[in-house]
């Protein structure tokens, strides 16, 4: 599945040099998708064909963002909500337009909490205040979770006593939260979370394509739902339609190998482990955050799965041994192994673990070229017979890249 992209995006932000996050946002889409590919292809050459690269899956050029991450500064009475330049001083980014419409439209109302309530931000240059992030996530039915990061708890009990006031505001509001970050560092999120709301998690139900469909992916009528719980503190995917064609990629891909059993290592909250999961087929999610795990186990629950069959177990993914079979949560040996692991990779000694393991199917999810390049070199008995670049932030360099390994 791809997404259809519009050609060029405009934002004043960027034009009066406000905001320099998109380096590429004055290029075409189908010139920054190329260059993209042909950097990534180049990285990646040692270990991957050229012949081997499948069509891009291209992003929408604006409205694609689900979460925003403001910076809050200047004063209660006119807090900005974005970024902070050189000197610690608040760039208001309310107008961004790569935020999908649910958050552009939270902004403004959030920024008129801040003062309604007379919460002061947190002056960096000067170590005082207290509001130091707004954090917004949106779901593709547009419903949001909001998180405001604190420096203490001076203000837990007056954002509490604000709620019911800001679900009339924010009538799709789910999830409220604080976060607790009190050091002075550039560290987004503190380790004391504080769920405001009744519900603790945000689900995301995504649509994939049905297998098959080929061009026709993408209509409702003929998709998939994928319900992914998000809790306050997990990760997701920044581009809803992207992951969802992500996901779509390693579906299709895994069952014309029709594998019997899934380790789904670095599960986060299960996106590849749900997608994956078919009757009768063993699937292993691993992950090191709990709550991603609970998650995980409440979107199965949602989806009717087998909990004998699907299993989501806290553990840390890079020490796992896929050659352990019934030591590793009495899921036997995997027929295909699903690894998406953070910027730096799964590391010599995994990869090292894969290469011994003698495990014959790979899905290697990416966010880092680099790192995936270096690990590729530490599985020699296994070759790529596909990849495909996914472009969840476009006019930047970042790129997703999922390849498919098999033994030699």
């Amino acid at each position: 599945m791809s997404v259809t992209a519009a050609p060029t995006a405009s934002c004043a932000l960027h034009d009066a040099g406000t905001c320099r996050s998109c380096p590429h946002l004055a290029l075409p889409i189908p010139d920054q998708l190329a260059a993209k590919q042909s950097r990534v292809a180049a990285l990646l050459a040692e270990h991957v064909p050229a012949g081997l690269w499948q069509a891009p899956a291209a992003s929408a050029s604006t409205g694609f963002r689900n979460k925003a991450k403001m910076a809050v500064a200047g004063t209660a009475a006119h807090p900005t909500l974005g970024i902070l330049d050189g000197a610690g001083c608040g760039v208001d980014l309310r107008t961004c337009p790569l935020h999908v419409p649910a958050i552009e439209a939270a902004l403004p109302v959030l920024a008129d909490l801040i003062t309604d309530l007379d919460l002061r931000p947190y002056d960096v240059p000067a170590r005082r205040g207290e509001l130091k992030y707004v954090l917004v996530t949106a779901s593709p039915d547009d419903d949001l979770m909001v998180r405001f990061v604190l420096r203490s708890r001076r203000y837990l009990e007056r954002l509490r006593a604000a709620v019911p006031d800001l679900r009339r505001r924010l009538p799709q509001l789910e999830v409220a939260a604080v976060n607790i970050q009190s050091v002075h560092q550039a560290v987004i999120e503190g380790p004391e979370e504080i769920v405001l709301t009744e519900e603790d998690r945000l689900l995301m139900r995504l649509s994939l394509p049905s297998p098959g469909l080929g061009s026709r992916a993408g209509r409702r009528a003929e998709s998939v739902e994928l319900p992914l719980y998000l809790p306050t503190r997990s990760f997701f995917q920044t581009n809803t339609a992207v992951a969802e064609a992500l996901y779509a990629t390693a579906r299709d891909w895994a069952e014309e190998a029709e594998p019997a059993r899934v380790w789904d290592l670095f599960c986060g909250v299960g996106g590849f482990a749900l997608a994956l999961a078919a009757p009768g087929r063993q699937v292993l999610g691993v992950e090191v955050s709990a709550p991603a795990i609970d998650g995980a186990r409440a979107a199965a629950d949602l989806m009717g799965l087998d909990p004998a069959l699907v299993r989501f177990e806290a553990g840390d993914a890079r020490v796992l041994d896929p050659a352990a079979g019934e030591r590793a949560g009495g899921v036997q040996h995997p027929d295909l192994l699903v690894v998406n692991p953070p910027r730096r990779g799964i590391g010599e000694q995994l990869a090292t673990r894969i290469e011994a393991s003698g495990v014959e199917r790979v899905l290697y999810s990416s966010c880092n070229p680099r790192t995936l390049a270096a690990d590729l070199a530490h599985l020699p008995s296994m070759r790529v017979v596909r990849s495909r670049l996914f472009d969840m932030f476009p006019h930047t360099e970042h790129a997703e890249v999922l390849v498919e390994l098999v033994r030699d």
